[in-house]
């Protein structure tokens, strides 16, 4: 089967990440795999497991750009034969809509998130003949605001590579000025200003926890416009650690003792057997579910572990579960959280939703 995937661009992100394993597992089940976006720092792992890769405007609305890239796609699935067309966001959407209609080929959505919607963005928006959601929530919203089909709107998961996230020594220097005898305490996000609640709140607890636990340390990893704000934020804490974009996570976590965050990063965490606190930030809509355990799994799962539509972070819970978790012995806990990814959150499961999906 020859599959095009489209996406805005492939910088480091969850959906993003989602694409890279679907690409790498489609081509590893001998099938014919395309990427169409913008560019960014994931594509060279693509190119390198013999994905092509084509670079086109896909993240800007502009009119020049949106025709430059109906040209480019409309040529990608001449030159190439294309069976499916596969998009991941609204403007790749919009535009793989608009060809596939014309060129009689057959396309298909993820919905990887809750977006803004106004009479306009409903207009502008096509999900496709069908369309998979990576969550119930989610699906839900597309169901309800874009009137979709239920009976073409089917659930998948975020698919983490087992090999790579699982819990390894790491011998090699990672150039971060991490205290090898103090607690590490992991968040990983964008830093944008709508996105940083969870990393200033622990920024705000740092020197409390450093106190408590006899020594602990803040390490955020990710990039975006508020990061220099934060550095400001972080300004004369040695025990806060703002390492940037990384495309060594799964590296940088094994040097965690717990993680606290959402989405697709808490999955990567769990399956490298660390604990995780569930917290997501406000103005997504995000709350607090707390330490992950299995009577918060059909919780967690209903909103793919964003914590969606829950009480708003508590800044004294958090600190109190923080210090809880890291005061014990934490293996048992690390080896449910990885059995839960391999159970639910293969690449593999993944892969065959989608492949469900393409049979028309």
């Amino acid at each position: 089967m020859n599959v095009l995937l489209v996406t805005m661009e492939m910088n480091i992100g969850g959906a993003e990440t989602h694409i890279l394993e679907l690409a790498k597992e489609l081509k590893r089940r001998e099938h014919n795999v395309f990427v169409a976006s913008a560019g960014g720092k994931l594509v060279a792992e693509l190119e390198e497991f013999g994905v092509t890769h084509i670079e086109a405007p896909l993240k800007d609305k502009k009119p020049n750009d949106v025709l430059a890239s109906i040209k480019i796609i409309r040529n990608i699935i001449r030159t190439n034969k294309i069976d499916i067309v596969h998009a991941h966001a609204r403007i790749p959407g919009f535009i793989c809509g608009y060809v596939c209609k014309r060129e009689k080929v057959h396309f298909v959505t993820t919905i990887h998130g809750i977006y803004k919607v106004n009479f306009l963005l409903k207009l502008l928006t096509n999900w496709g003949e069908k369309t998979l959601a990576v969550s119930e929530d989610i699906k839900k919203y597309g169901i309800d605001e874009y009137k979709l089909n239920p009976e073409n709107v089917k659930i998948t998961v975020n698919g983490i590579d087992l090999n790579r996230f699982c819990k390894k020594e790491i011998s090699e220097d990672l150039g971060i000025n991490l205290d090898a005898n103090k607690k590490t305490i992991i968040h990983i996000s964008r830093i944008d200003a709508e996105s940083s609640k969870v990393a200033e709140t622990l920024i705000e607890v740092a020197d409390e926890l450093d106190k408590r636990l006899n020594g602990a340390q803040v390490l955020i990893v990710g990039a975006g416009n508020y990061l220099e704000e934060l550095k400001k934020k972080a300004e004369g804490k040695s025990n806060v650690i703002l390492a940037g974009q990384r495309t060594d996570v799964d590296k940088v976590l094994n040097k965690a003792d717990l993680f606290v965050g959402v989405s697709r990063a808490a999955l990567e965490a769990m399956a490298t057997e660390l604990p995780v606190i569930l917290v997501g930030n406000p103005d997504y809509g995000q709350g607090y579910l707390g330490e992950f355990t299995a009577d918060k799994f059909e919780s967690a799962v209903e909103n793919n572990f964003t914590c969606r539509g829950l009480e708003v972070l508590d800044k004294n819970a958090l600190l109190e579960d923080i210090v809880k978790i890291l005061s014990a012995d934490n293996t048992e806990k690390g080896k449910f959280n990885r059995k839960v990814v391999q159970d639910n959150y293969s690449v593999g499961k993944m892969t065959d939703d989608a492949l469900e999906l393409y049979k028309f």
